[in-house]
């Protein structure tokens, strides 16, 4: 593989003003050999100026935020990072490569989850090149390699995990957004590690069930939360049915035979886990009549 190795290069400010300075002195120089006659003179002015041009030629911008990849008949020979104007061999090849922090939102991709449900899923990816010539050398266009390996690592993250669950020890799409978004962020950068990337930041940005089965997985959900809901109602409520009949026989209130006991058991139940407003009976007999 191909590291990336920072290339010095010369101030371009000094060396332009430099050039100038030459190729005046070359102009200077044509004009006195044409009014003295001396056509040598004028030759070896021409070609002067003809290598301060070329010369010229290695001037080149570098912005903050930015790489310039420079290769000599296709060898790589190092990355200019430092900003400002600079000046290199004149027949280097300078590729432009941005460091910048750039991010971008797959597209809607419809996959089937972890239980077989077809569902809608996009992510939005926040990266920047840290290796410029990985970035180069190492892939044929490392935007197009980022974009195509996010969305592979999001359609592998999707049918790892199912949409939702009521099991708290059990991690879905939905319920787990923090720990999916670090599964996935592990992920793209293990499929861009040679494409020298580091991915910043990847989230869910859309998840969804597919409009075929919206509705009835909707039903589905509601009818899930509302057991789950109940479960946890009855197990409060057997716990405080517990705690009535234990605290009534320490402090000795009412001794109970076990068919009384049934019997404040069932009305607490009925009372604790009825979703709507109890009615009051008034009993006028005994238990027994």
């Amino acid at each position: 593989m191909i590291r990336e190795s920072e290339q010095p290069a010369v101030a371009g400010l000094p060396a332009l003003f430099l050039m100038l300075i030459v190729l005046g002195a070359c102009v200077l120089g044509i004009i006195g050999g044409a009014r003295s006659g001396l056509p040598g003179m004028i030759v070896i002015s021409a070609i002067l100026v003809l290598i301060d041009i070329l010369a010229l030629c290695g001037l080149f911008m570098v912005n903050p935020n930015e790489g310039r990849v420079m290769q000599l008949f296709g060898a790589y020979i190092g990355t200019v990072k430092r900003p400002g104007l600079r000046w290199a061999n004149p027949f280097y090849m300078k590729k432009h490569v941005s460091l910048r922090v750039r991010n971008f939102e797959s597209d809607r991709l419809k996959v089937n989850d972890l239980d077989g449900n077809p569902i809608e899923i996009a992510a939005v990816v926040v990266w920047k090149v840290v290796d410029t010539a990985e970035a180069i050398f190492e892939v044929d266009d490392y935007q197009h390699y980022v974009h195509v390996q996010s969305e592979a690592a999001l359609r592998n993250l999707a049918t790892s995990y199912p949409y939702d669950t009521h099991e708290d020890d059990k991690m879905s799409l939905r319920g787990n957004t923090s720990d999916i978004a670090e599964h996935l962020k592990r992920e793209i950068q293990e499929r861009l590690e040679k494409a020298g990337v580091r991915v910043i930041e990847a989230r869910i940005s859309h998840l969804a069930y597919a409009p075929e089965i919206a509705s009835a997985m909707l039903q589905r959900q509601q009818a899930g939360a509302v057991i789950a809901a109940r479960a946890k109602i009855v197990e409060g409520a057997v716990g405080m049915v517990e705690m009535a009949l234990e605290t009534l026989s320490k402090q000795k209130i009412i001794d109970l035979d076990e068919e009384r006991k049934a019997t404040m058991v069932s009305n607490l139940l009925v009372v604790l886990c009825s979703d709507r407003g109890t009615q009051p009976v008034v009993n006028t007999g005994s238990l027994y009549r």
